[in-house]
């Protein structure tokens, strides 16, 4: 067999791998996870032919993921990274770079929500920067508006909104708060593919953006993150401190390489910069994933309906995620919180979804200035923190993805509603 006969054979075989029917759901004995894998045959044949041709560092994969994420945010360009860790920490280090106009500098003050993932918070630290966390409204889970004004100091440098869960922040309000005092915003979308504010998708409104593909996110590259802006300056040192300070992959690198024309142009540097590129296997996972996910968000804005109409009946008991006008809500998970009088506690819920096989946990990290991680470095924290200290108690979420069909979420459903009707009455 010649190459090619050989590789449209495996390719036939890894289809009809993917081919075969899954395994029927079974209440009660099936688990139902937070998460669900949404790659298939096209993912692993495009990137089973960059292992073959053995071009898998970052390349021509990489740079069409990049172009067509950036398309779909409406964003001038987008620069790929190996996480969405990584691409919060990048945006943070363009921002506080000595090449970088008004950058942030050491002990500047940047304000984040309490109820938000680790590595949100973590890179403020990483640059030097103090991270303010302000209270979240419990509905929505986001920064409260009215926190945020009041966090502002002298010292105040950026925002960094988070669209927690997919539930996007209040854009417009902060945008112009950060006009006001002459702030960065930075979106922290990283749950929030698709999701959009009147009109306009999050990760679009802030001067720098960043996404997560983790497995668990609504698309995925196995692991891998973006940065996004309109600004070509910090697009420009995003690439550079991306892979080493280099000027490989830079827009300009015509013109450094003439002016420090006695330095090999292979190995030019320009600046500091980490080894938090992508490799081609992540590109090749990420061109097939954006024809998927207007979809994914299509079922799981259905199965999110289904529950607030079917859950609805017990709304003295729980807040459940609601949709407000102006607002495209992208469900990363389902998240539920006890109000309070309820005749039952969180964990009593959770225990009984999870012997049900329905996989659950908190929002994010709770109370972030409740983790132990967090008694090591400064911060600062507005207030009481009342909302976000409920959360951390009071509320958790369970899967929302494609994998979920009508028989899982009627399932879901029922086994909430039975536990809350034994409940009420005893």
């Amino acid at each position: 067999m010649s190459e090619q006969e050989i590789l449209s054979r495996i390719n036939e075989l890894i289809k009809d791998y993917f081919s075969l029917s899954k395994e029927k759901f079974i209440p009660g004995k099936t688990k139902i996870p937070l998460n669900t894998i949404s790659y298939n045959w096209e993912e692993v044949n495009e990137a089973l032919e960059s292992l073959l041709t053995t071009w898998v560092t970052m390349g021509k994969k990489v740079r069409r993921f990049e172009n067509l994420f950036a398309d779909y945010i409406g964003a001038k360009d987008a620069v790929m990274v190996n996480s969405g860790s990584s691409a919060n920490l990048l945006a943070l280090s363009v921002l506080t770079n000595p090449a970088k106009k008004d950058k942030i500098n050491p002990r500047d003050e940047i304000i984040t929500p309490a109820v938000t993932w680790a590595t949100t918070v973590y890179p403020i630290l990483n640059v030097n920067a103090v991270p303010v966390l302000v209270d979240v409204d419990i509905e929505t889970c986001n920064a409260s508006i009215e926190e945020i004004e009041k966090a502002i100091t002298k010292k105040t440098k950026a925002i960094m909104p988070v669209h927690l869960l997919g539930n996007p922040c209040n854009m417009k309000e902060i945008m112009e708060i950060a006009e006001k005092h002459g702030l960065y915003v930075i979106e922290d979308a990283c749950e929030a593919h698709g999701a959009e504010f009147e009109g306009k998708k999050v990760g679009s409104f802030g001067h720098v953006s960043t996404f997560s593909f983790f497995w668990s996110h609504h698309i995925t590259t196995v692991e891998g993150g973006m940065v996004l802006s309109e600004d070509e300056e910090i697009l420009e040192l995003t690439r550079a401190l991306r892979a080493f300070g280099w000027v490989r992959n830079l827009k300009d690198k015509e013109n450094l390489v003439r002016k420090y024309s006695h330095i090999d142009p292979r190995f030019l540097f320009v600046n500091i910069g980490y080894n938090v590129r992508p490799t081609e296997i992540q590109g090749s996972f990420g061109i097939h994933q954006m024809k998927k996910l207007d979809n994914y968000i299509k079922i799981r804005r259905e199965n999110a309906k289904f529950w607030n109409e079917t859950l609805e009946k017990f709304s003295d008991f729980l807040m459940l995620p609601r949709e407000r006008e102006g607002f495209k809500h992208v469900y990363f998970g389902y998240p539920v919180t006890m109000k309070e009088g309820s005749p039952f506690t969180m964990k009593e819920l959770t225990d009984h979804l999870e012997k049900a096989k329905i996989e659950t946990r908190p929002i994010m990290v709770g109370n972030m200035t409740e983790q132990p991680s967090m008694k090591l470095f400064q911060y600062k924290a507005v207030g009481e923190l009342p909302n976000s200290k409920y959360i951390m108690r009071n509320s958790f979420f369970f899967g929302n993805h494609q994998g979920i069909g009508e028989e899982e979420r009627q399932y879901i459903a029922d086994v909430i509603s039975g536990f809350i009707r034994k409940r009420a009455k005893s």
